[in-house]
């Protein structure tokens, strides 16, 4: 079938034999808390996706990232985005070495090499923060840098090797504050998980609560971006939300790929209809790696990011029109067959959940068509 099929060549191509892993696991199985598929993304090289090559990772672009992301997406909605905050957790570290103190590498190294996995500690969760804003309080003491605060919900909370959390601390001249990554190990005493998540829905994502009580975090594992608060920070940001934008909306389309790939197998559902569904989703996708494309020359340009929400909410739209239609086509006594059509046609409206949501970011982008700068909230 041709449908996927450049989104499989390239899981193929990237991260052998994930994509049959995932396949050979019944879907729910991959959907609750414990999911093996975890496992499979750490054994495939799935970390390291995003790490450069001269760091030892795989190197992909952001189009196949999102090709990749997709893959993923149709095998195991969990895991898809569960792995895409990892993915930005990552992705924000190779902006960040870009204006680093030069020991980033190392830990990007490490991470590819050894298949540990990042979860976020950043704001994506908090309504109305940027999406890097710090939520953590931290205070530097001669061992590192002493990080208190709460996330939820947190992917990956029991799987991580690693919590990335934005803190400020004083810039090490003196002259007031910078933007910092701390990188706290999963097993620093202080760090504790705690249940969060009630929804069947997307609970094989690990998305419960992760409270830091004074936890210590080696200076090493602090990164640090040498340049003043402002300008270079609003870069940051911009450069964190396009990933995630991205990444996220490639992830979700998958899920919905799941239901059309279903119907693609019913010879007896019209061809029209049929072709339909793919019309739709295949725009979608095209609209995602247009902006993939422009990946990272314009990464953090606000241009990129307002083209790259038009593409995440035009998914979103997509979704909401494909996915009652596949189910619809697929017939009542494949619905009630099993639980795999009505789980994915729950997965997919997540999207609509994931910052920024779109009523609150509508006036935003209104005052950017306008002339104004984007500003999200």
């Amino acid at each position: 079938m041709r449908f996927l099929a450049r989104e499989r060549s390239t899981i193929d191509k990237l991260l052998p034999g994930l994509d049959q892993a995932l396949a050979d696991h019944p879907l729910l199985d991959l959907e609750r808390p414990g999911s093996p598929g975890i496992q499979d993304f750490r054994t495939a090289g799935g970390p390291g996706l995003l790490v450069p090559t001269r760091h030892k990772g795989v190197g992909a672009t952001a189009v196949e990232a999102v090709r990749v992301q997709r893959a993923i997406g149709a095998r195991s909605p969990s895991l898809a985005v569960a792995t895409t905050m990892h993915h930005f957790s990552m992705a924000s570290l190779v902006v960040l070495s870009e204006t680093g103190d030069g020991l980033e590498w190392m830990l990007m190294e490490g991470i590819a090499t050894t298949g540990q996995l990042l979860a976020s500690g950043f704001a994506e969760g908090r309504s109305g923060a940027g999406i890097l804003e710090p939520t953590m309080t931290a205070e530097v003491e001669s061992a590192g840098v002493r990080v208190s605060g709460v996330k939820r919900p947190c992917s990956l909370a029991h799987s991580m090797d690693l919590l990335t959390a934005s803190v400020r601390v004083p810039r090490l001249d003196g002259n007031g504050e910078q933007l910092a990554v701390a990188l706290v190990p999963a097993g620093s005493e202080g760090l504790h998980v705690s249940p969060f998540w009630g929804s069947f829905v997307l609970a094989g994502a690990e998305s419960d609560q992760v409270t830091l009580d004074d936890v210590l975090v080696p200076e090493e594992l602090v990164v640090r971006t040498e340049t003043p608060v402002g300008k270079a920070l609003d870069e940051l940001q911009t450069a964190g939300f396009v990933w995630f934008e991205l990444l996220m909306g490639a992830s979700y389309l998958g899920a919905a790929s799941a239901l059309v790939e279903r119907v693609l197998r019913r010879p007896a559902v019209p061809a029209a209809d049929r072709v339909a569904l793919v019309a739709a989703l295949e725009a979608a996708m095209g609209g995602l790696e247009n902006v993939a494309r422009r990946v990272p020359e314009h990464q953090a340009e606000e241009e990129l990011l307002a083209e790259c929400l038009f593409a995440r909410y035009a998914a979103q739209d997509a979704i909401a029109r494909v996915v009652p239609r596949a189910v619809e086509l697929l017939g009542g006594m494949a619905f009630v067959g099993g639980d795999d059509i009505g789980y994915l046609a729950a997965a997919v409206h997540g999207l609509g959940f994931h910052p920024p949501s779109r009523p609150r970011a509508a006036e935003d982008l209104a005052n950017y068509l306008e002339g104004g700068p984007l500003v999200i909230h």
